[in-house]
């Protein structure tokens, strides 16, 4: 094969996985030689496999307003060498270069000595370096600082109106980038021209609400030069957007927004039949658990009917049919949480078949001070996870709510300009699902230290708002509720308990929290894209869960920054941590990977007593047993 022929090998590799999260379409991307920005879909080369999802799919349609979206894992590099080049484009970016060289540049006015090298736009390179003064060709690397909006526009700061202030001047002299100290101040760094002797700290461009560097031309190059957005307005003043100074390595840079689903057998067709067959006659009417129960038991055409279905799940879909709302969509989390209460009991050895297996314990060997609040515990003993991308956010991270869910309306910059599929990845693992009694619940909420301790809560996450500038009714961004709070926090608790013992690290074991009508509760999983994706280990753990369960809440007692933890409060302003009451990395702040809300909205006062003593928690009488410790 002669050498014109031969495969180029990729100019770098990521796991699927991370094309997801870290490095889809309008990424930027380290290369040990350049830096390059992902390319939007239509630019992905090879076989895709399919990925079957149909809730999925509808959801994410929704989102994206199109008729129908198809899911496909990100593109695998091809082995063989005589086949097509396979894989992700990348475009190279951004386009100015820094030179490579050691020299220092001395300020007459302020006496300080700077460390300098050339600012160049890519057109003036040779062969990809800078020809010095001694015509020695200087290696380049690119330059650290783009601009970019936060509809996820982006391009190359035109630096030389940077430097002249002002778009008009014809002044091309040699740039040079002035780096003081560490170079990571942007005070001490400077722009400087060569000709006419204008300078300009960097730090003009870092001013909030500053408009230095003009407004977004809606540059999109990860889909192409030809896609630029002619305005970039924002939605509630109809005034145009500024760019905004971005680090290209910093972590505000890309937010993923991605979509994902726990494969579930189609239970909702066998539970509208099971309350068909007896809803005109005996259920019509039904409004609280006590009256199914009773009709289980005095009849026996109920009771065959609703067999193997618990009574929470049969109540909320006679409620979803009182309200009217009986063909309307249910959310991501909504589907979940009812298959998982509504799991069979266990029976002897059964064989773990299909995407999804679970089997609820028996809980007759519950300790009298957990009993009463726990509803159902479940074994997940196989789940599928399928993960899509819809779409990115630059700056601040636009999540989904705590029911799963992505609104329409969200600020997101697309994938590609048409899109009727998006990237995808599935992984295969295991769980444990503890579902907590709503009445438990419902008595905790009227308990004045935690209705006090939820003015609190709520009052920082108005001021978190404002600070962001978000109109909570314009933007529909509502308080999570005490309940998600609470739910939120045990599982942090549970996570960094569990991995102490059930193989998996703490990182690798992620959450769902469920805290809505159809039910409240937490689901722990883990999963991978191999075949199988578990070792056991979680559903080992759920066998006697109960033990871990009072260890985490021994452990949340006493952080070991208290009792500074324990006493901030969300709304203090002076601290600036708004979306947490008692939490901190001593205590509830775990990897990124496992939590679903980027480690907000946590506070361990409302799960165990802490040296406050606030009275808030919603287990006051859980100690762990001391043999056991």
């Amino acid at each position: 094969m002669s050498k014109s022929n031969k495969k180029q090998p990729p100019a770098g590799q990521v796991r699927q996985s991370q094309i997801l999260s870290t490095f889809g379409p309008g990424s930027m991307v380290d290369l040990p030689e350049h830096s390059v920005l992902i390319a939007g879909l239509s630019q992905w080369r090879g076989d895709k496999k399919r990925i079957y999802e149909e809730r999925l799919e509808v959801r994410v349609a929704e989102i994206l307003q199109v008729k129908e979206i198809t899911l496909y894992a990100p593109p695998v590099d091809e082995q063989d060498p005589k086949a097509a080049r396979t894989g992700i484009n990348a475009l190279t970016f951004p386009t100015w270069f820094l030179a490579q060289v050691e020299e220092t540049w001395f300020d007459g006015k302020t006496k300080k000595t700077y460390r300098t090298r050339p600012l160049l736009p890519w057109g003036s390179l040779i062969g990809g370096k800078y020809l010095n003064s001694e015509k020695k060709k200087v290696p380049v690397v690119p330059v650290r600082f783009v601009q970019a909006c936060v509809k996820g526009h982006i391009s190359d700061i035109d630096w030389y109106t940077f430097v002249h202030q002002e778009a008009q001047s014809k002044c091309r002299g040699q740039l040079w980038l002035d780096e003081g100290g560490s170079g990571n101040d942007f005070a001490e760094i400077y722009v400087r021209c060569e000709a006419c002797k204008a300078r300009r700290p960097l730090a003009d461009a870092t001013v909030p609400n500053g408009k230095v560097l003009g407004t977004c031309q809606g540059h999109r190059p990860w889909i192409g030069s030809f896609a630029k957005e002619p305005y970039c307005i924002r939605e509630k003043t109809g005034k145009p957007e500024f760019n905004r100074l971005l680090v290209r390595s910093a972590s505000n840079a890309y937010f993923s927004q991605i979509l994902s689903v726990i494969s579930l057998p189609d239970s909702d067709t066998a539970l509208r039949d099971a309350v068909n067959s007896v809803y005109e006659d005996f259920l019509k009417n039904v409004t609280k658990f006590e009256e199914i129960a009773m009709f289980r038991t005095i009849i026996s055409k109920v009771s065959t009917a609703l067999e193997g279905l618990s009574n929470e799940v049969v109540l909320g879909e006679i409620q979803h049919r009182q309200s009217g709302q009986g063909n309307q969509h249910k959310s991501i989390k909504q589907v979940e949480i009812e298959t998982l209460l509504s799991s069979p009991v266990e029976v002897g050895e059964d064989v773990a078949e299909g995407d999804f297996y679970a089997r609820a314990r028996d809980l007759s060997s519950l300790k009298s001070t957990i009993a009463p609040r726990i509803e159902r515990i479940v074994l997940v003993h196989r789940l599928r996870e399928v993960i899509a991308q819809v779409g990115f956010t630059r700056f601040e991270a636009e999540m989904p709510d705590i029911d799963g869910e992505l609104d329409i309306s969200v600020r997101r910059a697309a994938l590609d300009i048409e899109t009727n599929w998006v990237p995808a990845v599935e992984n295969r693992g295991e769980g444990v699902f503890i579902a907590f009694r709503k009445e438990a619940i419902e008595d905790w909420l009227q308990h004045d230290a935690v209705k006090k301790r939820g003015r609190e809560l709520s009052r920082g996450f108005d001021i978190w708002c404002g600070r962001k500038g978000i109109d909570q009714e314009v933007d529909k961004v509502k308080f999570p509720g005490l309940p998600y709070i609470m739910l939120h926090s045990l599982s942090h608790l549970l996570i960094t308990a569990v991995s102490l013992e059930c193989g998996y690290a703490a990182s690798s074991i992620r959450e769902r929290i469920y805290a809505g009508e159809a039910g409240y509760g937490i689901l722990l999983y883990t999963g991978s894209p191999g075949s199988e994706g578990t070792l056991g280990g979680l559903v080992e753990v759920g066998k006697r869960i109960e033990y871990h369960l009072e260890l985490a809440i021994e452990q949340g007692k006493l952080c070991s920054n208290d009792p500074v933890c324990a006493q901030h409060k969300a709304d203090n302003e002076e601290e600036e941590r708004f979306l947490h009451g008692s939490a901190c990395h001593g205590c509830l702040l775990i990897a990124e990977t496992s939590c679903e809300r980027r480690n907000e909205f946590l506070d361990r006062a409302l799960v165990v007593s802490t040296v406050e003593g606030l009275g808030a928690e919603f287990f006051p009488d859980v100690d762990a047993d001391i043999l056991h410790l």
